[in-house]
């Protein structure tokens, strides 16, 4: 069974006169595919329920921002294919210069995928949410540091004094946990990194845990047992706040995240790229 049904979504910012969308869609119903656009509101927040129930996939015009964000919307395991309209990045992987040989190649159905795991919060409140780079937790409003206790697997493993702490799956690695200090991993890998942010202790290095371990993270009295507040955000939305006393499970969520890959330019190829500048 080929693909039949596209999902396409577009970073207006990115494409802004449609002309790549327009091109996309005019290329897959030449071919005598259905191709729907993601329908947006005013904030250009996609609107979830606009999603279809049937698809065979997605795919996303943009960077590896936009790439995230339909990767938390989506609730059905299709591929994402990012068409990279940004700087060289690591999940967008097609040039708008080679589209028609892209798509050439889906239909022929010549390409791999490669899943990507992701991880799920989950609150006191019974409410939870999912991100494909990291969870953050960091301080609200004033300059103080933050008491964080750290249990894995039902024991403490750690104190910190920080004015935060990042939870990353592999593919965040080399985003916010990296400006932080904190270790590149093999994007395919099945592991959680916990980074402290500014940590204010010498010996707080990265902890790499595996991706079958709960953690749960509990916020701890601010001084003189003043309560802290502080906020949660999944790939760098959907911040919510927590206060002293309140904790958040973290583990692998059940979703992972499918990538269509169609080139042969590997992970290690990019950060190779990245790291000299390029």
């Amino acid at each position: 069974m080929g693909m039949e049904r596209f999902f396409v979504v577009t970073n207006d910012g990115k494409d802004k006169d449609g002309q790549v969308t327009g091109k996309i869609k005019e290329l897959l119903e030449r071919k005598g595919k259905r191709c729907i656009l993601c329908q947006k509101d005013e904030q250009k927040n996609i609107l979830a329920e606009s999603i279809p129930e049937e698809m065979d996939c997605a795919v996303v015009i943009g960077g590896d921002g936009s790439l995230i964000e339909v990767a938390r919307l989506l609730k059905q395991r299709i591929p994402l294919l990012g068409i990279n309209m940004g700087t060289l990045g690591y999940l967008a992987e097609v040039e708008v210069e080679r589209l028609e040989e892209a798509f050439d190649q889906i239909l022929e159905e010549n390409y791999m995928t490669e899943d990507r795991m992701m991880l799920e919060g989950d609150f006191e409140d019974g409410t939870k949410d999912v991100a494909l780079n990291d969870i953050v937790l960091s301080r609200k409003g004033a300059l103080r540091i933050i008491h964080f206790n750290l249990y894995v697997n039902g024991a403490l493993l750690n104190s910190y004094e920080a004015d935060g702490i990042i939870l990353s799956t592999p593919t965040g690695s080399t985003a916010y946990n990296l400006s932080a200090g904190g270790p590149i991993v093999e994007p395919t890998a099945e592991l959680i990194v916990v980074t402290p942010i500014c940590s204010h202790a010498l010996n707080t290095s990265s902890i790499v845990l595996s991706a079958e371990d709960e953690l749960r993270i509990e916020i701890g009295e601010g001084r003189h047992g003043r309560s802290e507040e502080v906020c949660i955000s999944f790939d760098g939305t959907n911040t919510r706040e927590l206060e002293t006393g309140q904790t958040v499970l973290i583990r692998r969520s059940g979703m992972s995240t499918t990538l269509m890959k169609l080139s042969e330019i590997s992970f290690l190829e990019i950060l190779g790229r990245k790291m000299k500048g390029n």
